[in-house]
């Protein structure tokens, strides 16, 4: 804390239209700027200081104060917090508060800083030093416990220290906003993403022995989810359904609806129902959380029978899997009967179609984010059949798991000159025998 000197001499500080300080007992005059100090003052403040004392004019000695350039520090008065609030503007960086001022309803034995519990409510934003009685360091400490950002001995408004404890207030203030700032920022990023890391599907494969894994980039920046979605459970017979669309679009709302269609299908799957009645129903949940009526979803269905050689495909409006088998080229699956997205017909119905896999094979499923990347500079998209080359390129390099999948969205990012645009969704069940 600064050290007690004698006193200074004082300077009106009456911005606000107050009396000027002058000593006590003295007669006080309005005092006349000069035309000169007017202009020099407007050109060159910086900072602006709101002296909250209950005698302005006659018992606080403001001295002369000056910023870290040497420009005169504007000072203004109240005599109360219902003065301080009229004057409290933006422009105003740091508040000197006498302590001994009464709060507005409370007296003075109920909580000696309530005037300041008060002024911290009324500016948040503001930097505040508490002006304590002479040599009560414990009150000025509590003060600071409470929210102040200093405090001085009413007999120690010296100019120099004065104008420094302003100045480190004002910067104190700022670096703790800055900080809280931060935290909440911080905090409320953890939150978002553990809420979001928590609606990613754990797929439920227990019992079967197929290997399973998955990519998936969300088009939003710093986000973990998007509009594309996919699960995979085992029902008790054994057999294994997989999933994978995308609802249009790859904001929050569009995120949000995905995980629903989601978990939807995968009450829905572990009831019993599959292939035109299970999207069926996905399209009722669809149409009653979708916040406009033009939302819609694509999706592809693959319900693969217990043995491990047939499958059940439905597909509404999505691209057809990809399946790699051994000896032979890697290709799309059959995607002639594709009935229409969910949302866009009401009554439609999807075909399901039966497609023999064989004794050993990787399916891949994918959403169109895979696909709709740039090759280049032009305009030219991957598509489907730039897609099928990429992959039974990296299946001869001896790519699988995990490392297709990375190595397949890395290519596309790179053909597409940078991240992609749109959500990607992407994931592989083999069998191997």
């Amino acid at each position: 804390m600064p050290v007690p000197i004698p006193r200074q001499r004082a300077i009106p500080a009456a911005e606000s239209g107050q009396a000027p300080a002058a000593h006590r007992g003295g007669t006080s005059k309005e005092a006349t700027p000069s035309k000169e100090a007017k202009v020099d003052n407007n050109a060159a403040t910086n900072l602006t200081l709101l002296l909250i004392e209950d005698d302005p004019g006659g018992s606080t000695v403001v001295p002369e104060l000056q910023d870290s350039a040497g420009k005169p520090i504007r000072v203004r008065t109240a005599r109360n917090l219902t003065e301080a609030a009229r004057l409290l503007t933006d422009d105003v960086h740091c508040i000197l508060l006498d302590l001994a001022l009464p709060a507005p309803g409370r007296s003075d034995d109920e909580d000696e800083l309530a005037v300041l519990k008060h002024v911290l409510e009324l500016a948040p934003r503001h930097a505040v030093l508490a002006l304590a009685p002479s040599g009560d360091a414990e009150r000025g400490a509590e003060a600071v416990r409470v929210g102040a950002q200093d405090y001085l001995f009413r007999d120690e408004l010296d100019g120099r220290l004065l104008s420094r404890a302003i100045r480190y207030a004002v910067e104190r203030k700022r670096s703790d906003t800055a900080e809280r700032r931060l935290a909440e920022g911080r905090v409320l990023a953890q939150e978002n993403r553990r809420l979001e890391r928590g609606l990613l599907p754990t797929p439920l494969l227990e019992g079967s022995s197929l290997r399973f894994a998955a990519r998936y980039r969300p088009g939003r920046s710093r986000a973990l989810l998007g509009g594309d979605f996919y699960d995979v459970v085992r029902t008790p017979d054994g057999t294994v359904h997989a999933m994978i669309g995308d609802v249009c679009g790859h904001g929050p709302d569009e995120a949000a609806l995905g995980v629903e269609l989601r978990i939807a299908w995968r009450a829905l799957t572990l009831a019993g129902l599959c292939g035109d009645e299970l999207l069926g129903t996905l399209q009722q949940v669809l149409e009653h959380e979708r916040a406009d009526d033009e939302i819609f979803a694509t999706l592809c269905t693959v319900d693969i029978s217990p043995d491990g050689r047939r499958a059940g495909l439905c597909l509404a409006g999505h691209p057809s899997p990809l399946v790699a088998r051994p000896g032979r080229t890697a290709e799309l699956l059959p995607y002639d009967n594709n009935g229409p997205a969910l949302g866009l017909l009401p009554g439609a119905r999807w075909p399901r179609m039966q497609v023999e896999l064989g004794r050993e094979w990787s399916l891949m499923l994918y959403t169109d984010g895979l696909i709709e990347g740039r090759i280049g500079a032009g305009l030219e998209r991957l598509g489907q059949d730039g897609m099928v080359e990429l992959v039974r390129r990296q299946l001869s390099e001896g790519l699988q798991g995990e490392a297709l999948l990375r190595a397949a969205v890395n290519e596309v990012r790179q053909l597409n000159g940078g991240e992609l645009t749109d959500d990607v969704a992407v994931l592989l069940l083999d069998r191997v025998t």
